[in-house]
């Protein structure tokens, strides 16, 4: 038979059970303490009550004439009564300084000895004790009736100690209703406060909160994507390490807490991380990575925060962009496989007319064109990859109907790039220079777009891009690099990130970018690299 074992408490009521007992202790402790520390106060009290009315009794004329007739007890034992009665103690009782009773509260005891100690009266102090006497247990004061110098006889005066317990129990009972009221007040805290720690910790006990951060440290570090928490004051709460390499931030800075506006982060990005709404896949460039971010606000019944995630989608985008160009060659291909269809049906038309000369003139003259265009090309960029960008972009802005020609001074060798300066990242420049300059050029009258490669005193390489569209308006130069501007209507696929990766390629490799107005009117677009000294050296000259 399997025994059931309790399952552990949830922290919550842990918290509660301690410090209920904790409550029930300290009352406890106080309630023993206070008792026997009014129960001596009272045998104090009782004390000093029986000395003044032992020292009155004493100090009575009347009791000192009594002494001095043959039978004192007759008129001494009414009168202790009378002070019995009056002064709210238990006895009083007159002798002889031998111990004979003159009175006692039971008549039978008068003329018996004094049961207590009478010595110190004797030799003329007043004193108190507690002793066991006919009446029981008391606290008794004995002092000495004086003749003028003589002791004549002597009077004690006591309170039982049973009525002194009796009056420390009733100052206990009330301190015991208190007790209980605090009690009951301190439970009912105590079960509020750990109601409110019960949902805080959804019932969890302290182990399976442990296991709960462990598998949270766990994660936290084990996903890949970025994720930011900010509190209310838009301050980071927390950030796994994806978070800090996506954002930049070095591992070992201690960013919790900071400010978000603090991290050095582009415009953008913090105006994205400072707005109260969500934002949902919304694309945003740093330095060198392309980033999509989401934001979702933290609420409960106000704003506590917000969870912010980072994908980096900066490989994505390059091969995105590689893709836009490959299909653009593809769509030229498929064009010019038309065109060139027309072209061999109308050799072959001629031919089957006889007209075998204006045949061979027609097809050399198409022959001529284009290798005119391929030899161009070539011979301006000879470096591989490049030239088969601009020979497809020609192709693609042909069909767009704007002429894309390569300046005479641009010359490109092959292998003069460095390696620092991959030819990915010069596709990703030119290529986007090139797409916008014909998107602003096409829809002109007599469309071009002019691309020049050069170097300037052989250590920066210049790529420059001009158009004969409408221009850049100079109070939008900076703007037009912002990832989101565009002065054209948004596809698809969104607009004004073309511009934006121009410029973060080319500061991540250390160059400029700028635009400026052509003279003949529309936009010129320059990006300036800098060249290592080994790959200048690889140059014949200052032109490329």
């Amino acid at each position: 038979m399997r025994i059931p074992v309790p399952a552990p408490r949830s922290l919550a009521g842990q918290l509660f059970a301690m410090q209920a007992v904790l409550i029930a202790v300290v009352v406890a402790g106080y309630a023993l303490f206070t008792y026997v520390s009014d129960r001596s106060q009272a045998e104090q009290a009782a004390g000093r009550q029986a000395t003044s009315v032992a020292r009155t009794v004493a100090d009575s004329p009347s009791v000192r004439e009594a002494i001095r007739t043959v039978a004192p007890s007759a008129r001494l034992q009414p009168y202790a009564l009378a002070v019995v009665r009056d002064t709210d103690v238990d006895f009083v009782t007159i002798m002889d300084p031998r111990g004979i009773r003159w009175t006692h509260p039971d008549p039978d005891q008068i003329g018996l000895v004094f049961q207590g100690h009478t010595a110190p009266a004797l030799r003329g102090r007043t004193f108190t004790e507690t002793y066991t006497g006919t009446l029981g247990p008391s606290v008794r004061a004995v002092t000495p009736i004086r003749d003028g110098e003589r002791i004549v006889g002597l009077v004690s005066a006591g309170i039982r100690v049973e009525e002194i317990s009796q009056r420390a129990q009733g100052q206990l009972t009330a301190l015991l209703a208190v007790a209980a009221g605090a009690l009951g007040l301190g439970a009912i805290g105590t079960y509020v406060i750990n109601a409110r720690l019960r949902r805080h910790t959804h019932g969890m006990n302290a182990t399976e909160l442990s296991h709960m951060h462990d598998y949270h440290q766990a994660a936290l570090h084990a996903v890949r994507e970025g994720l930011l928490m900010l509190d209310g004051q838009y301050r980071v709460a927390l950030i796994n390490d994806g978070g800090r390499e996506l954002l930049g931030v070095d591992q070992e800075e201690d960013v919790v807490g900071r400010s978000v506006a603090r991290l050095d982060l582009p415009a953008p990005l913090t105006g994205a991380l400072l707005a109260s709404e969500p934002r949902v896949d919304e694309v945003h460039l740093t330095a060198d990575r392309v980033l999509v971010v989401n934001t979702s606000p933290v609420t409960g019944g106000q704003q506590h925060g917000s969870v912010v995630t980072l994908r980096d989608v900066t490989e994505l985008q390059s091969l995105m962009g590689e893709l836009d160009s490959e299909r653009g060659f593809t769509q030229a291909l498929r064009s010019q496989a038309h065109e060139a269809a027309n072209r061999l049906h109308t050799v072959v038309s001629l031919i089957e007319l006889g007209r075998a000369e204006e045949a061979v003139d027609f097809a050399t003259a198409e022959l001529e064109l284009a290798q005119a265009l391929t030899d161009q090309v070539v011979a301006a960029v000879s470096e591989p990859v490049l030239a088969a960008l601009l020979l497809g972009k020609t192709a693609q802005a042909n069909e767009r109907g704007v002429e894309l020609v390569v300046s005479p001074d641009s010359r490109m060798d092959d292998g003069l790039l460095p390696d620092t300066l991959p030819a990915r990242d010069l596709v990703t420049i030119l290529g986007n220079l090139i797409d916008n300059a014909v998107d602003a050029a096409q829809g002109g009258v007599r469309p071009r777009v002019t691309v020049t490669a050069l170097t300037e005193d052989g250590s920066e390489l210049i790529l420059r891009v001009a158009d004969t569209g409408p221009g850049v308006d100079p109070d939008h130069t900076e703007a037009v690099f912002q990832r989101g501007f565009s002065t054209k209507p948004s596809g698809p696929g969104g607009r004004g990130l073309g511009l934006a990766l121009v410029r973060q390629a080319t500061s991540r490799h250390g160059g400029a970018l700028s635009v400026t107005s052509a003279d003949e009117g529309g936009a010129v677009f320059e990006a300036r690299l800098p060249l290592k000294d080994a790959a200048v050296a690889k140059s014949p000259g200052g032109v490329i």
